[in-house]
């Protein structure tokens, strides 16, 4: 048997990532930090920080931050919701987006403490684009009770990161619930970004529950907790069958990188997990539907399978 080999020239290559984009038909490079909390006031400590871990990597990679990166009171303490609560489209918003702008980046900044038109406060993650531009904005549907006293969101988000792919977004809490994420699946989301802030003993719970939801969704979660002392650390990316691809092991502010390959989710779909299971052809046209009690609703073989990254999702 011929042994073959790939031999790369790394010293062609201006950073880490370019020499694994030639291999890939939809990489995308993440960036992810594990870092710990900030005063919601400290923009500009906080777009130092961003530009001190993007420098190294390429422009175009998905920067990601933890749950409420931007909402301490004191080190490791969070704020009180009313405190950094400010209007989405207010001056923080417009920091976000021109740092995004600046570096040429998809950031997820964490969420923030966002007042609502009715004075309400959510928890709510931005998503800003390479050109500067807010894309969208998700309020968590979950919040921790009866600790989290924010107001409940009322609908999935997912994003469109254009030329790349499809991601949805959840916080936290969120993933406990697997409704969350299957939704995102179904609406076409190849890659969850589940923004944390845990600093409690169920950290340990939470990278079982974001592998189950890779597994059952086929798709890639990329779960991004604080550093102590505002979290427990052990940030993951976790691919379309299960297998966690880059770790850290530790609370330790640090900065998680990986580049992924989106066609990675069709191709899981397409041959099964570990080249058996197709979940999302469980269900055939003629079958028939089954009642869900607890939603009040069913599942119809006619909707279920997820739409693709190019089609509009459904809601």
């Amino acid at each position: 048997m011929t042994d073959t080999r790939i031999s790369v020239d790394f010293s062609a290559y201006n950073n880490p990532f370019d020499w694994l984009v030639p291999l890939m038909a939809r990489p995308l490079p993440l960036i992810l930090a594990q870092a710990p909390g900030r005063p919601a006031d400290d923009l500009a400590g906080f777009a130092t920080d961003v530009e001190r871990r993007v420098k190294p990597h390429a422009p175009g990679a998905l920067v990601v931050y933890p749950e409420l990166h931007l909402g301490e009171s004191a080190p490791g303490v969070p704020a009180a919701p009313e405190e950094g609560a400010e209007p989405l489209d207010g001056k923080r918003d417009a920091a976000f987006a021109e740092l995004a702008g600046d570096l040429g980046i998809w950031l997820v900044p964490g969420s923030v403490y966002e007042r609502g038109t009715d004075d309400r406060v959510h928890n709510t993650t931005p998503v800003y684009s390479p050109q500067g531009e807010r894309l969208a904005a998700y309020r968590k549907i979950c919040p921790w009770r009866p600790y989290e006293t924010t107001t409940p969101g009322n609908r999935f988000e997912i994003v469109d990161l254009a030329g790349v792919g499809r991601i949805g977004l959840s916080i936290c809490y969120d993933t406990w619930f697997p409704e969350i994420s299957r939704h995102l699946a179904w609406m076409g989301a190849e890659l969850i970004v589940n923004v944390v802030r845990t600093s409690t003993s169920d950290r340990a719970q939470e990278v079982v529950l974001n592998r189950a939801n890779a597994i059952t969704n086929q798709v890639f979660v990329a779960s991004v907790n604080s550093a102590a002392p505002s979290g427990m650390g052990r940030s993951l990316v976790i691919d379309p069958q299960g297998t966690v691809r880059a770790e850290t092991v530790d609370a330790g502010n640090s900065t998680l990188t990986d580049v992924i390959d989106l066609d990675e989710v069709s191709n899981v779909r397409r041959y099964g997990t570990a080249g058996l299971n197709r979940i999302w052809d469980q269900f055939r046209p003629g079958d028939p539907a089954l009642e869900l009690p607890l939603y009040g609703g069913r599942i119809d073989p006619a909707t279920w399978k997820p739409a693709h990254a190019t089609e509009e999702p459904p809601r």
